[in-house]
């Protein structure tokens, strides 16, 4: 199923990374996520109350790989003997509607969940699901920011600790495999990226790889610089991405249009060096960064890439951040 940036927009992908779209249902306009703490607060409770009602979408994939949209960042989920895989967490007030989702995929009990990196529309529901079976596998550096207290500076919020159950007991440094329902499992980071806690997740017999929030199918992406993200390294991952895939490899996106492939992973690629060099050449002229926001240094993209929150000023000022 093909789902439009609008409909996303309008009805799913209330997260962490979407902070003002959340927001701007409650005031009636779009606004930069400051702007959206100015007008309402409480602006979590806002997400969850989104994600509580919003649909869980099933796109049935191959390799018995499905992946769930709706609930934050896309999940995807391997079933077989060996129980549910879990590939992201979502938001745990979706915890009815991804429950009876599992459930659609089969009996199995849920024994596994990897987190592809630390932010809260991929983690906040670990606890349950580690109560309800699943061990937690995730990068080092997951493991340190999800049990602490967590500033994002350009959300202008905190992020509280997970209780002790959502906290990954499984971690690695650079690569780790898994071997589950007969499907070899590689997870590798990526390095500093979105942040620096990414790592992608590829089912190796199927062919199909979770990529998380180094691609953002068909929408300008967040950077969380606050955490060890930039743009330079988002491009570096798309890099590695494209290099990991094939013309037929299935790729599992965080956000926007959630089931992809590498010609998108290559214009997503393309979009992001483009941009780089054009805010990069107008920061050497001595431009401010509301100068380079004035430019509109990602006209060419924006009709394509700039209609969700992360709006083309918005995304012109992560990368003025980084260059």
């Amino acid at each position: 199923m093909t789902v439009s940036n609008q409909h996303f927009v309008s009805r799913r992908g209330f997260c962490l990374c979407c902070i003002g779209g959340a927001a701007s249902a409650a005031v009636g306009a779009w606004l930069t996520p400051r702007q959206a703490f100015a007008e309402a607060r409480g602006i979590v409770s806002l997400i969850k109350d989104s994600a509580a009602t919003s649909p869980i979408i099933t796109h049935k994939l191959r390799g018995n790989i499905s992946a769930l949209e709706g609930s934050g960042g896309t999940v995807a989920v391997l079933t077989g003997p060996d129980g549910k895989v879990l590939t992201d967490a979502g938001i745990a007030v979706s915890r009815p509607q991804m429950t009876k989702a599992l459930a659609d995929l089969g009996s199995q009990p849920i024994t596994d969940l990897i987190n592809t990196h630390w932010h809260f529309d991929h983690t906040d529901g670990n606890a349950w699901l580690n109560a309800a079976g699943a061990k937690i596998t995730a990068h080092e550096n997951t493991r340190k920011y999800v049990s602490e207290v967590q500033r994002v500076e350009d959300w202008d919020y905190n992020f509280l600790a997970q209780p002790s159950g959502g906290i990954p007991t499984e971690t690695f440094a650079r690569e780790h495999d898994l071997k589950l329902n007969g499907s070899s499992i590689a997870l590798k980071y990526y390095g500093p990226a979105h942040t620096d806690s990414d790592i992608s997740v590829t089912f190796v017999e199927a062919n199909v790889v979770h990529v998380a929030d180094t691609f953002w199918n068909g929408i300008y992406p967040f950077i969380d610089y606050s955490t060890g993200g930039s743009i330079d390294g988002m491009i570096a991952a798309s890099e590695a991405n494209i290099a990991a895939t094939n013309d037929e490899t299935i790729v599992i996106a965080g956000h926007g249009k959630a089931v992809g492939n590498k010609a998108e992973l290559r214009e997503f690629r393309d979009m992001l060096v483009a941009i780089r060099d054009n805010v990069a050449a107008l920061k050497k002229q001595g431009r401010s960064r509301d100068e380079t926001v004035a430019a509109k240094p990602t006209a060419a993209f924006d009709a394509k890439f700039g209609n969700f929150v992360i709006d083309p000023a918005f995304f012109t000022r992560l990368v003025y951040e980084g260059v």
